[in-house]
């Protein structure tokens, strides 16, 4: 989910030098790398869906709920952010600016959890599931756990 991230994140940069210099071809830019970053979501929810399926621990379940719910909020927040320039002149539109910056803030939130999903809880990793226990206990970035 690397690149939706980027995209978004240099989306949003854009719209603020947009702001700040008037160049419209940073708007254009940020709404054409808006898109991509929806296009890339999209793409890459099918292996986080594999993945979340096949969760079995009941915390890394839950953890991994909320994620995909997240997940599924920000792409819906930023299909209607990419409609909404679509649909008005981009250029003096704030809405969309402002749900580039809650969406980008959840990222932040979503990768978290992403984060403790894995380093943590041990999902997608071969030792997560010996001798029944969870491998984010023996995780070399939480050792005291």
């Amino acid at each position: 989910m690397t690149v939706p991230i980027g995209l978004w994140v240099f989306s949003l940069v854009c719209d603020f030098v947009f702001v700040y210099t008037g160049d419209t071809r940073w708007a254009v830019t940020a709404y054409f790398t808006l898109a991509g970053g929806i296009v890339g979501a999209l793409l890459a929810a099918l292996p986080g869906l594999i993945d979340f399926l096949g969760l079995h621990d009941e915390r890394a379940h839950r953890v991994g709920t909320y994620h995909l719910v997240l997940n599924l909020a920000i792409v819906a927040a930023q299909a209607v952010n990419f409609w909404l320039r679509l649909q008005a002149d981009g250029d003096a539109a704030v809405l969309p600016r402002a749900i580039s910056m809650v969406a980008v803030a959840a990222l932040i939130v979503s990768g978290w959890l992403g984060g403790h999903l894995v380093h943590v809880l041990g999902v997608t990793q071969p030792q997560a599931h010996a001798a029944g226990e969870v491998a984010g206990r023996h995780d070399r970035l939480h050792p005291r756990m």
